[in-house]
Formats: structure tokens, C-alpha cells, sequence
């Protein structure tokens, strides 16, 4: 089958003669249909820093390079596990890309989002969604109402990474936020927190102009331009002198998670949603006098993918405006990781026609 595959940094190839695989008793066989291309894809392609497989098997999927790319993706059942019962041959579906070994304290509580061996498909081994055929655990596929295309099915990975930042940031109604980048999570958390009804001033940080116009259109209040203005200022400006209550980092620059921690109020939340290749030094001093918290979000869990995939069925998320553009599979290098890199003014999402 075909599969396109990550060889190491800057290598990347479209393979025809990957074996397909074997769909094990508690997992589903899955064709993809479409694959977003993701931040994390991109640092893989940069650096061998995300995907660490280069000397050492991931300890659950025992898989090194060359591994099947993407991890955001939806498509068919063609085939389902004899302990499998709730999903059948025909089933849509939109994929959870979590590996966890269920066995960990931290599995064991619920949290297989911070699981001891954390993995995921399609960047650390299982098979990838930029392939034919990919086999999943059953549970973590999950199915996709009619009224959800295949294409808005491959979006509700990310925007389950946002649903889950916003869990961890217990966001209340009247609560002003501020958004730290206007990549495609920092705009699929404003759209879930138009989506979960939260009614506070929503403000964007950001240096496009393509994004700073799509943040607008998604639903933010305010956006900044940090090169025009001082973050910290009009923050306060803005929310009776005080600062935002919460602030969400999705820009993984140093600079950024410095201005939130300096940007929010007193006893306000910096929650952390960006992974970042380096040590980031952090002036802690903003959040000591000010009793301020620091927070962390990382993935997503089950109940982020189906609550997510219930706000898009009630109409409440409207993302068509995130997709700026769709490839086929022989242009994923071109057409995708290069202009995600180039083009990045004009560049949001771009998704995979994994079939053509």
C-alpha cells in the first residue's frame, strides 16, 4: 500500500510498497480519507527533536524511523476486531491518535493524555493517517455523524487539543482571555470558546495579517499586533485595568509566554498548550508578586474528541474557515511541509486528500 513516510528530518517519502496492516481482535482497519498536516509534523521535519526514534524503539509500538506520517485524519471502517461491537465495516469515523499502556498510574486514573510511555499515531509508530490503510484501537475511533464531512473529521484532532486547553483552564462565563498565536490551535480555541458560550473579551496576539483577519472572523474581540503595541498595556487597558483572567500560550515563542505571564491579572491562569524544542527561561518573578498560576494542557482525551465532535454536530463549531488548503498525497512535501514554512502568512491548515 502506499504511505508517506518520515525517513528523518528533510526526508520524507512517498512509498508504494509499505506492507498493509493486520487488524488485531480490539482494533478497527481504517482508509483514510483526509489528513491535516500539523505543527508537530513540521517540527519533525526540521529537527529530529519531536519524533525521538532515531537510536531507541518508542517503548510501546517498537517502531523506529522510518515511520508513517499524520495523526490527524479521519475515514472508513473496512474491517473491525472480533471484540469489537460498537463500530462496524461503513462506520465514519475521525481517529484519536493517543498510545498509552493503560497500566500506568496515570492510565489508571484517566489521564492517557500524561501516560507514562505517551506516544502517538502517525509520529511515534502504529501506522499513520497519510497512508491506505491504518489499524486503531477501536476505542479511539470514533464516529462521525452524516453531517460531518470527512474533511471537518480531519479537524477534530486539533480541535480537541483546544477543547482540552480550555478544560484546563476552566474558563468562566465573563472571564476575559487572551490567546497567545493565531496558528491553527490558537484559532480553534477561539472557536471553542465561542462554541462552549463563553461570553468574556476574546484577544488575539498575533503578527499576520491572513491570521490576525481569520482570527477576527472566528470570533476574537481584540487582535494585537505586538510589533504596534505593548501586549501588557492594552491587556489592561482593555479589562478595567486589571488584565485578562486567563491566558493560553499556542505560540511556542519565549518572548510570548513572557508577555502572558506579565499580561494577566492577579490571581489569573497561564495555561501552556505549545511544545517547545528547547528549555524556555521564564520570569517567574510577574507570577510570584502577582499569586498568579501556571498551567499545562497537553493532547487530549476521549471525552475532548467526542464533545468536540458534538459542538459540530449542533452547528455550535463552524471551522470550514480554518482549511486554507487541500493536496493530494505526491504534494505533501511541496504543497504542504514547504509552504507551511514559506507561505506562512497565508498558510493555516492544509489537508490531505489521502485517496487521490
Amino acid at each position: 500500500m502506499r504511505a508517506l513516510r518520515y525517513h528523518g528530518p528533510g526526508d520524507l517519502r512517498l512509498q508504494h510498497d509499505v506492507r498493509e496492516p493486520e487488524c488485531l481482535p480490539h482494533q478497527v482497519k481504517v482508509r483514510p480519507a483526509w489528513c491535516g498536516i500539523c505543527g508537530s509534523d513540521l517540527h519533525a521535519y526540521l529537527a529530529d527533536k519531536v519524533i525521538p526514534l532515531r537510536d531507541t524503539p518508542h517503548p510501546l509500538t517498537g517502531e523506529t524511523w522510518p515511520i508513517t506520517l499524520g495523526h490527524e485524519f479521519s475515514g472508513d471502517v473496512v474491517a473491525a476486531g472480533s471484540d469489537v461491537s460498537d463500530l462496524k465495516v461503513g462506520d465514519r469515523v475521525a481517529c484519536q491518535p493517543t498510545i498509552c499502556c493503560s497500566k500506568c498510574p496515570s492510565c489508571r486514573q484517566g489521564a492517557v493524555n500524561c501516560c507514562d510511555s505517551l506516544g502517538f499515531i502517525g509520529l511515534m509508530g502504529g501506522g499513520g493517517g497519510m497512508s491506505d490503510y491504518i489499524c486503531v484501537e477501536a476505542r479511539f475511533a470514533h464516529k462521525l455523524p452524516d453531517s460531518i464531512s470527512y474533511e471537518i473529521g480531519a479537524l477534530v484532532e486539533p480541535l480537541s487539543v483546544a477543547w482540552h486547553a480550555l478544560e484546563q483552564a476552566d474558563v468562566k462565563p465573563g472571564d476575559d482571555v487572551l490567546i497567545m498565536g493565531a496558528g491553527p490551535i490558537g484559532l480553534a480555541v477561539i472557536q471553542c470558546l465561542k462554541a462552549r458560550q463563553m461570553d468574556g473579551q476574546i484577544i488575539v496576539v498575533e503578527l499576520s495579517a491572513k491570521r490576525k483577519e481569520i482570527a477576527r472572523q472566528c470570533g476574537a474581540s481584540t487582535v494585537i499586533d505586538p510589533r504596534e503595541e505593548d501586549v501588557v498595556s492594552r491587556c489592561r487597558s482593555l479589562c478595567d485595568g486589571q488584565g485578562p483572567a486567563v491566558a493560553l500560550e499556542c505560540a511556542g515563542v519565549p518572548a510570548s509566554i513572557n508577555t502572558a505571564c506579565r499580561a494577566v491579572r492577579t490571581k489569573g491562569l497561564i495555561v501552556n498548550v505549545a511544545l517547545w524544542d528547547e528549555p524556555v527561561p521564564i520570569d517567574l518573578m510577574p507570577i510570584v508578586f502577582g499569586e498568579k498560576r501556571m498551567a499545562a494542557a497537553v493532547s487530549l482525551t476521549a471525552s475532548d474528541f467526542r464533545a468536540v465532535i458534538d459542538a459540530l454536530e449542533s452547528g455550535k463549531l463552524k471551522v470550514e474557515g480554518m482549511i486554507t488548503h487541500r493536496i493530494k498525497m505526491d504534494e505533501v512535501v511541496a504543497k504542504g511541509f514547504e509552504a507551511l514554512m514559506k507561505e506562512k502568512d497565508t498558510t493555516i491548515k492544509v489537508l490531505v486528500d489521502v485517496r487521490a
